[in-house]
C-alpha cells in the first residue's frame, strides 16, 4: 500500500523528463528562463518548428506544469511554471555540460558575466553576490539547505532599499542556493534572490537586455557596490 504514492511520484517524474527531453521543447524552456513571457509564434521560432507543432509542444509542457499560459487581449503568452521549474532547468544545464575533464566554462562571456535565472541574478555576478552576502555575515545556512538573513543582514539590505518583509510574504522559499550552470557554484535563489535582482535594477546597478537573459552591470555598480557583484 505504501508503494503506490512513490510509484505515482516516479511516474510523474518520468512524464516531466519526457516533456523536457524533446530538443525543440528544451530550447523553448531555456528561452523562457529569462523571466519574459512569449507568444507561441515566438517560441516556434526559438524551437525551430512550425506554429502548429509549437502549439502541440506547448500543450505538452503546460500539461506537466512546466509552463503556464496568460491571456492578454487577443494574445496568449507563455512563461515558465515558476521558480522551481527554473531551478530544475538550471540544474539540468549543469548536468548537460558536465564532463570528466577539468571544468572549462564555454558559456558566452556576455551571459557568463551576469544573466537572469528566471527572476534572480546568475552568472559570475550572481555567484559573487551570493558569496559576499555570506562573507559579510548577512546570510546563514540552515539544516534544511535553505538560507536565512541574520539581523545584521536584514538591516543592511533594508538600508539599501530592499523590502525584506515583502520578500518573506511571498509564497515561495525565502532564500536558497541555486547551482549556477556557467560557474558551477551556487548563486542566490528564492524570494530574496528575486528581491536582490529587482533592487539592482531599481538602483541602476544592473540593466536587463530586452532580447534575452543577459544583464549588464553599470558604472554606478562599479562606483557604489563593486564588492557586492565581484567588480572590485
Amino acid at each position: 500500500m505504501d508503494a503506490e504514492p512513490q510509484d505515482e511520484t516516479e511516474h510523474h517524474l518520468a512524464r516531466i523528463a519526457a516533456a523536457i527531453a524533446e530538443p525543440a521543447r528544451a530550447r523553448m524552456l531555456c528561452c523562457l528562463m529569462d523571466g519574459h513571457a512569449r507568444t507561441a509564434t515566438e517560441l516556434a521560432a526559438v524551437g525551430g518548428v512550425a506554429a502548429s507543432t509549437a502549439s502541440v509542444h506547448l500543450a505538452r509542457l503546460r500539461d506537466q506544469k512546466l509552463v503556464e499560459s496568460v491571456a492578454q487581449g487577443k494574445h496568449r503568452y507563455f512563461r515558465l511554471g515558476g521558480s522551481d521549474v527554473a531551478a530544475a532547468l538550471e540544474g539540468l544545464l549543469v548536468v548537460a555540460g558536465a564532463g570528466r575533464s577539468a571544468f572549462r566554462p564555454s558559456t558566452p562571456n556576455r551571459l557568463r558575466a551576469a544573466r537572469t535565472c528566471y527572476d534572480h541574478m546568475a552568472g559570475a555576478a550572481g555567484v559573487a553576490l551570493h558569496d559576499q552576502l555570506h562573507a559579510q555575515g548577512w546570510l546563514s545556512g540552515l539544516a534544511s539547505g535553505s538560507y536565512e538573513l541574520t539581523a545584521e543582514g536584514a538591516f543592511a539590505l533594508e538600508s539599501l532599499g530592499l523590502d525584506v518583509a515583502a520578500a518573506r510574504a511571498m509564497r515561495r522559499r525565502f532564500a536558497c542556493p541555486c547551482l549556477d550552470w556557467s560557474e558551477r557554484r551556487p548563486h542566490l535563489g528564492g524570494a530574496l534572490g528575486a528581491a536582490c535582482l529587482q533592487l539592482a535594477l531599481r538602483r541602476g546597478w544592473a540593466r536587463q537586455a530586452l532580447d534575452g537573459r543577459a544583464l549588464s552591470l553599470t558604472p554606478k555598480a562599479q562606483r557604489e557596490m563593486p564588492e557586492l557583484f565581484g567588480l572590485a
